[in-house]
């Protein structure tokens, strides 16, 4: 199988004391986190706090006004960006692709041929819940599938880093609530770094191992902690302070 099917093992992140903004407005200030191998992070804060500029900071896609990103070691904006997997809050799924084809996007790109790619594809829409749903055109797919569909098309990346954008953020709350549970089972079998962002705060304590919430804009890290043990109420004492 190429290699762009393999999953890669998880990659470090590390940010030092990283400041950022668009022309007058500061957006974060002095943030430093350190995000282990395999570790699952989960990160929230007020909306407009820079939560998403964090992610794309740390995917290589901006780069800090101040301080320093590594991901496995490498600080280039390029090399950040080859390590890194980014599921933004909306599916984009191409509606003329069937959910399959959505799928293995990320190996048809890396030069995998078509039917490879759907081979190495398949297991995942069974592992998932999707079985049954690989030809459907996304139009046919409810919000939950499509973001599943959407994960799937994530993971396919090969990338050491998830790098997950608050994917439910545009699901009712039943729905979330659904797919937050079952997130924290997909994570549980795969040996990737991820960093949630999320309003959420159950599904941050549900789905991640540990957790930091940013203050309002310029957002500061106002709290880094274990999520065994903690409350939902202990995270809102803070986000209310």
């Amino acid at each position: 199988m190429p290699a762009a099917t393999i999953a890669t093992a998880g990659a470090p992140i590390s940010i030092e004391h990283v400041s950022h903004g668009y022309r007058e407005l500061a957006v974060l200030d002095d943030v430093s986190l350190h995000v282990e191998e395999g570790e699952r992070l989960a990160v929230v804060g007020p909306s407009g706090c820079g939560k998403s500029t964090l992610l794309h900071l740390i995917a290589g896609l901006e780069q800090p006004a101040s301080g320093s990103i590594s991901v496995s070691g490498r600080t280039q904006p390029e090399a950040r960006l080859a390590g890194c997997a980014l599921m933004p809050q909306n599916d984009l799924l191409l509606p003329w692709r069937s959910a399959l084809d959505n799928a293995a996007l990320p190996l048809v790109n890396a030069g995998v041929g078509r039917a490879r790619a759907r081979e190495a594809a398949l297991p995942l829409f069974r592992r998932f819940g999707l079985a049954g749903f690989e030809h459907t055109e996304p139009r046919r797919l409810s919000g939950g599938m499509r973001q599943r569909v959407a994960f799937l098309r994530t993971l396919l990346a090969g990338k050491g880093v998830l790098l997950l954008d608050e994917p439910f953020a545009s699901l009712d709350a039943l729905t979330r609530e659904e797919m937050g549970a079952w997130l924290a089972d997909a994570l549980e079998g795969e040996p990737r770094t991820a960093v949630l962002v999320t309003h959420d705060v159950d599904e941050a304590l549900r789905t991640c191992r540990r957790i930091a919430v940013l203050s309002p804009r310029p957002a500061r890290i106002v709290m880094a902690a274990e999520t065994s043990g903690l409350t939902r109420e202990d995270v809102m004492e803070v986000l209310r302070r």
